[in-house]
């Protein structure tokens, strides 16, 4: 030991290091020496076990303050070794030190602040790469530990900080600074990072000399976001976010794409809607793949953002799980009284939706409806007029009936007011609506005094020929401003907008088709006559009544419903077009509902309509392709969190891309979607659950394991929320579990059976018996144990399942038939399994004691003849531990508590070492309690 520690070798990290201190050797040295001899030796290994060891070294010294303060005295001396990997240790064991000094504050209050602080600080500069790191890793722990005091923050480290990210800084320095400045940013004080680190941050985001540090910055905006909080975040961060975002480095815009929902969390509904979702536009339309694939997998958390449990009746408990909100809490859902959390407009939605037995069909007064531009104003009004004039001849629209409870005159004069009291303060002004035109699109020419001059010129004309005029003149005006959209029609939402007006123009032709001037139409439109069908038609005439619906509403929002017409026209041609024939399903839709109905349910105003569609687009297989293979999968995985955003009052916008998903042929994307099946059926209510989801279910019970598993894991929860009757179907499907693609998949049967003891609430006793009482019995023969000692508590509640409902004959019937399966078993695991069994239902207490003496005990007790030893040692558990412990075998007198007590004395003297200790292990612990009470006394 006087030579050193070359004895221990490198691997010492178990040894306690101060050992040799209290080694008596020939140097004649106190222990407190001997560590100063050794900290100080010339052999670089000796002063690395020691500076691995100084936690052990601390707590020896601790008691004594003089002692402690040399200790503190060396190790301040080491930490200036020039040996790196010397400091590195010393670094390391700084943290314990300092969680080990805490604890014992009152004694050494400040020795942690004067001597182990500045050491911390001094090695964020120190030449070393690998000291550095390992001082930075230092001072997070003690950051993250509360260790720090805010003096020493402020005056110590963060100075240093931004000392190391100046702009004059070695590049190396300021790399590593700025990645401690972002990580300790969410550990401080919104005062201190705002104040002291925020104004850096931002120049570093605009650091134009090296791109790894505004990677740095992208990567860790969320968090500085966060710390900051909303205003400083919109004020100061925002901008250079916009900057990142726009960096012609791909990696920047890909880091930014993977932030976005941690900065728009940060940020007020405005400007996420305003500002991120263009600027998230940009990114999912980026000219680099990665930046693409980053940005599609962030849709959905980003489109999260904008959730609001108002609107979607939801709330998230505690652990997590999704839950209904109370009623006291609830969205007001009478279409005839507004709301005071949402628009009039979006309530009376969804009271619609959740009464109505076609949950796809949207009420034309829905929120979706406020939001549109005003560049159509003149044709809406033409249509308004138009539709008015028809409404004798046509079947009255979903708005009509609605308004119909509100109102009992609909007359002419009425239609110009709101149909709900109060709707015009319920609706925000049309500047501050979300408008595709203002966000998505160039400005396009103001029309409007023409349009005004227009109709006042219309207006002169007979009844008779008003309509078809009018048109005549709206399709003029249309057609003045396709062609000034023309110079922008590279930009694909142009190019959108160009596909509105179209259609719109088509409509328009069409409406004055059967009135007094079809000459007119053809001369305004004899390229697009050819192509129209019949199915056109139908759509106009659809978006005629849909207007007259809407002219209920109020002036202030009449001018944007009408463009919503004019695209949902659109929308629903070009699907008919698309997808004529595709399913019976749709084919009854386009007979029973206006193809206008169908399509305009894409449209809504909870988020931007581009960021829908761009994420209804990711089942697209193109984008596979173009973007990243597994893009449905990630469409999957966030379509809960887009459902609960949207709300089940908009549940149309997403209904097709889940069938799409469903039935995707990567099983991924399948069980994706069967393992939130059930949070899905949370949100969008029993109707909508029983129309739309119970199709898939029933798919994915017919599916691979591998997709099964995730109904399987959740298959309580699913048919909780189901109707008595639809939960009834699922009884005889339930035995399909059982049977799986790989026999060795024990774990489905296991899963199956845990499932099963919830289950058991949902149904009546007769069910039960009939259907899942064969499940049980099945796996209780299952070759796998673990299988089989979960089916047994599965048999024991089917068992308190009969006696809790009173239904003891079918009890007895079930224990008649345990009695002749298990106990008279052929095979020795099923007496034990009869024993087990026993033992459980008496712990559970799940029937009368009386029944049980009667029908189980005897063939209970008469496995103590079993040749087999592992039947008896199950026995003897079951009698001592059990059995012999309730009140009613302890009662003097019991009939039944001899033959009990004969049993155990029989298997007290068992030749089977183990099940004579199991018969009395019970008896000894209580006489070695009543000789510790004796001692006692």
């Amino acid at each position: 030991m006087a030579v050193g520690f070359e004895d221990y070798g490198p691997d010492c990290d178990s040894m306690r290091i101060t050992a040799f201190l209290d080694i008596p050797g020939q140097d004649n040295l106190t222990p407190l020496a001997r560590l100063e001899k050794y900290a100080f030796s010339e052999n670089v290994f000796n002063r690395q076990i020691i500076a691995r060891g100084l936690l052990d070294v601390f707590r020896d010294f601790s008691n004594n303050e003089e002692d402690f303060l040399t200790v503190m005295e060396i190790v301040v001396r080491l930490s200036e070794d020039a040996e790196p990997t010397v400091r590195t240790e010393l670094m390391e064991q700084i943290p314990p030190i300092a969680i080990f000094l805490q604890e014992s504050r009152p004694k050494f209050p400040t020795a942690f602040f004067e001597y182990l602080m500045p050491i911390v600080v001094r090695y964020l500069t120190d030449v070393n790469n690998q000291v550095r790191k390992a001082g930075q890793e230092a001072l997070l722990i003690l950051l993250e530990q509360d260790l720090v005091a805010q003096s020493d923050i402020e005056n110590k480290v963060c100075p240093i900080l931004l000392d190391l990210s100046a702009p004059d800084s070695d590049d190396e320095y300021k790399v590593e600074a700025v990645n401690i400045i972002c990580k300790m940013a969410s550990m401080l004080s919104r005062t201190t990072v705002e104040h002291m680190l925020l104004p850096r941050f931002c120049e570093l985001c605009s650091d134009g000399k090296l791109f790894q540090v505004r990677k740095i910055c992208a990567a860790n905006f969320g968090d500085i976001c966060n710390a900051v909080g909303q205003e400083a975040t919109e004020r100061l961060l925002i901008p250079k976010f916009f900057e990142l975002c726009s960096d012609s480095v791909w990696g920047m815009r890909k880091a930014c794409a993977e932030c976005f929902m941690a900065v728009s969390y940060t940020t007020s509904p405005e400007v996420r809607r305003s500002k991120l979702s263009p600027l998230f536009i940009s990114l999912i339309s980026d000219t680099c793949r990665w930046v693409r694939q980053a940005a599609f997998q962030s849709l959905g958390p980003f489109i999260s953002t904008f959730a609001n449990p108002s609107s979607a009746g939801l709330y998230i408990r505690e652990d997590g799980t999704l839950s209904i909100r109370p009623p006291a809490q609830d969205v007001n859902s009478n279409p005839c009284q507004p709301s005071n959390n949402v628009t009039v407009m979006s309530s009376s939605a969804n009271a619609a939706l959740s009464s109505s037995e076609q949950p796809m069909e949207i009420k034309p007064e829905s929120s979706t409806e406020e939001t549109s531009a005003e560049a159509h104003t003149k044709l809406s009004e033409d249509l308004n007029k138009n539709s008015l004039e028809q409404s004798s001849d046509c079947c009255g629209s979903p708005a009509e009936d609605a308004s119909g409870s509100c109102q009992g005159d609909t007359g002419a004069e009425g239609s110009k007011q709101s149909s709900f009291p109060g709707l015009s303060s319920g609706l925000p002004p049309a500047e501050d609506v979300f408008n595709t035109f203002l966000y998505w699109r160039p400005p396009l020419p103001d029309i409007s005094q023409d349009l005004e001059l227009l109709q006042v010129k219309a207006e002169k004309h007979n009844d008779g020929c008003s309509v078809p005029c009018n048109n005549c003149v709206a399709s003029s005006e249309i057609k003045k401003v396709l062609e000034s959209l023309q110079e922008h029609i590279d930009d694909p939402d142009v190019q959108a907008q160009v596909q509105v007006l179209s259609a719109a123009l088509r409509a328009a032709q069409f409406d004055s088709v059967g009135d007094c001037d079809t000459k007119k139409m053809e001369e305004s439109g004899d390229n697009l006559q050819n192509k129209m069908i019949l199915d056109e038609t139908v759509v106009s005439d659809a978006a005629c009544n849909q207007v007259q619906g809407d002219t209920l509403s109020s002036p202030a929002s009449q001018d944007d419903i009408s463009d919503q017409s004019s695209t949902s026209v659109l929308k629903s041609t070009d699907s008919e077009e698309q997808h004529r024939g595709s399913s019976v399903f749709l084919r009854k839709e386009q007979e029973n509902n206006p193809p206008f109905e169908d399509d305009k349910s894409k449209l809504q105003d909870i988020i931007p309509q581009p960021l829908l569609d761009q994420y209804l687009s990711m089942t697209d297989p193109a984008r596979a392709q173009t973007v990243d293979t597994e893009i449905a999968k990630h469409c999957a995985y966030s379509l809960p969190g887009v459902a609960l955003t949207l709300g089940r009052q908009n549940w149309h916008c997403l209904k097709d891309t889940y069938e799409t998903l469903a039935s995707d042929v990567q099983w991924k994307v399948r069980r994706t979607l069967a393992f939130s099946i059930h949070e899905l059926a949370v949100i969008l209510g029993d109707q909508l659950t029983a129309a739309d989801l119970v199709p898939i279910f029933n798919g994915f019970l017919k599916d691979l394991d591998e997709v099964r598993i995730g109904v399987l894991k959740h298959l309580y929860d699913f048919l909780k929320l189901l109707h008595a009757d639809k939960r009834r179907e699922y009884l005889y499907q339930l035995q399909e579990f059982v049977v799986t693609d790989n026999s060795r998949n024990w774990r489905f049967r296991y899963e199956l059976a845990e499932q099963l003891i919830l289950i058991l609430e949902l149904y009546n006793p007769n069910d039960v018996y009939d259907y899942l009482r064969h499940i049980a019995l099945t796996l209780c023969s299952d070759k796998v144990s673990e299988v089989r000692w979960i089916s047994f508590k599965l048999v024991v509640a089917i068992l308190q399942k009969f006696y809790a409902n009173s239904a003891s004959a079918l009890g007895l019937n079930f224990i008649n038939e345990l009695v002749v399966r298990f106990r008279h078993c052929s095979k020795w695991v099923g007496r034990q399994a009869f024993a087990f069994i026993c033992q459980a239902v008496v712990e559970e207490e799940c029937m009368p004691v009386d029944q049980f003496v009667e029908h189980l005990l005897p063939s209970l007790l008469s496995l103590a003849s079993d040749p087999v030893p592992n039947v008896r040692v199950l026995l003897a558990k079951a009698l001592r531990q059990t059995l012999l412990e309730k009140a009613y075998f302890k009662s003097v007198g019991n009939p039944h508590l001899e033959a009990a007590e004969e049993t155990i004395l029989a298997l007290q003297s068992d030749r089977d070492q183990d099940v004579s200790f199991f018969a009395t292990i019970k008896l000894k612990q209580d006489n070695m309690d009543n000789i510790t009470i004796e001692k006692q006394n």
